[in-house]
């Protein structure tokens, strides 16, 4: 067996800051193409947007793997089983680059039939078709990534995927600028281009990301690892990433039917809806980052048995997280009609993402719950919790609420908004009121005995 390998010692912002800065960063790149793409037409913004719902839905699915390999990982670290955790590391990234392979050959081949679920217009398909077939055809590089991203953060790497995040970013803004200006006398290729730009930019920081991992973990992944799984090690992924990968792909699919009642509004609405996202997402990424830094420092503090330790961690890492919301989200309202600006000079889509970016002061807060409490739960090994409690509610109180209030009461965008909160503050309170109570110390101290056992010589 390797030599332990102590758990680290950061504190939250160490951890936590370069993940948001990364976040932020991904972020950044749909902003960016947003930016140029709104250059063409709002109706070519919507089209991408739309097409980016589908993309980010695949992108969450793999995702599981990825938390499922982060948690367990730093279990193993935490309990100082080395070798344990490289296991665990070189299965995911083999299952993870599969799965990527198969959903990107079938979202090549359904880019249409998809988008037409999402109730696209024949206008708007024309520029999202192409989009879709390209991003998605890829999407298995994303998923190598990702897999290799939650290995690097579970031994505390946080910084090196934000590193390669803004040198994608870099190469992602210039390759838009070549194929969607024309810059350097190349042709002027529209949404294909931007696209095509984004791939290049993925598969650099792919080739990257595979340096890293054996530079800063020795981690090797052999050809044999990536048809040789255990069935043990998959199943401790999968017993913690499917619940996790049910609660997000819930609240995706939830979003993606609102979208569609949003479609159905017209197609400045549906504008009005990407762009507002678009602002949204810098208030989330807050919250996501401090989740997921909470969810490494509570993973190894399982790992070592430490348990009212774990208790306390996440209450500090609540305090820090709602701090952090509500001055950034109260920035972005301010702010938000001369952000809209930067997208379009539409004053109908310019006033409501104000009004929405308004409601936002009340929605975020609540999310804080959300991101925090139930990263802490799965880092505990209480993964199913979250998805049971997220399925009534975002089907019942988000997807229900935004077509009662926004389409059966007439109050459009404002209504979907409000319902957002609704969802966002019910969950948000049930989770609290689980850890309150204690209810995954049982899974905590299953977890910890599992990885003591593991860690014992043969």
């Amino acid at each position: 067996m390797s030599a332990p390998s102590p758990a680290p010692k950061q504190r939250l912002l160490s951890l936590a800051w370069p993940i948001f800065i990364e976040q932020l960063l991904h972020l950044t790149t749909g902003m960016m193409g947003t930016f140029m793409i709104s250059h063409i037409s709002d109706d070519a913004v919507a089209a991408l947007g739309t097409a980016n719902q589908i993309v980010v839905l695949f992108v969450i699915l793999f995702g599981f793997i990825g938390i499922g390999t982060s948690v367990v990982v730093t279990h193993h670290l935490g309990g100082g089983d080395r070798e344990g955790a490289d296991q665990i590391a070189s299965t995911a990234i083999g299952v993870n680059s599969w799965f990527g392979l198969i959903i990107s050959i079938a979202v090549y081949f359904l880019a249409e039939p998809m988008l037409r679920l999402m109730q696209l217009s024949d206008h708007l398909l024309e520029y999202a078709v192409p989009f879709l077939a390209l991003m998605g055809g890829t999407l298995f590089l994303e998923a190598m990534n990702l897999a290799i991203s939650a290995v690097l953060r579970a031994h505390g790497h946080t910084r090196d995927p934000m590193l390669v995040t803004l040198g994608q970013n870099v190469l992602n803004l210039l390759g838009n600028c070549i194929l969607l200006f024309g810059w350097f006398g190349a042709p002027k290729m529209g949404v294909v281009g931007v696209a095509l730009a984004t791939i290049f930019s993925r598969l650099v920081a792919c080739l990257v990301m595979w340096a890293l991992l054996e530079y800063r973990t020795h981690l090797k992944v052999r050809a044999r690892d990536f048809f040789n799984f255990s069935r043990e090690r998959l199943a401790r992924i999968l017993h913690i990433g499917l619940p996790a990968a049910g609660e997000q792909v819930n609240w995706y699919l939830a979003f993606m039917t609102v979208t569609a009642f949003t479609a159905r509004m017209g197609d400045t609405a549906l504008a009005t809806q990407s762009y507002a996202m678009q602002l949204v997402w810098i208030v989330v990424l807050c919250s996501v980052a401090i989740g997921l830094a909470t969810e490494i420092m509570i993973g190894h503090l399982v790992g070592a048995g430490e348990f009212d330790e774990v208790y306390r961690q996440l209450l500090r890492s609540l305090r820090v997280g709602f701090a952090a919301a509500i001055v950034v989200v109260l920035l972005v309202a301010i702010a938000s009609r001369w952000l809209l600006g930067w997208f379009t000079h539409n004053e109908e889509i310019i006033s409501m993402g104000v009004t929405l970016m308004f409601i936002g002061i009340v929605l975020e807060p609540g999310r804080v719950f959300n991101l925090i409490v139930i990263n802490a739960l799965r880092a505990t090994g209480d993964a199913r919790y979250p998805v049971m409690i997220g399925a009534v509610s975002m089907w019942g109180v988000m997807a229900f609420g935004a077509w009662l209030l926004g389409t059966v009461l007439g109050l459009g965008l404002v209504g979907v908004w409000i319902a957002f909160a609704l969802d966002e503050w019910l969950r948000g309170l049930l989770m609290y009121r689980r850890w309150k109570k204690r209810k995954w110390l049982k899974y905590a101290e299953r977890t910890y005995q599992s990885v003591k056992a593991a860690a014992q010589p043969a």
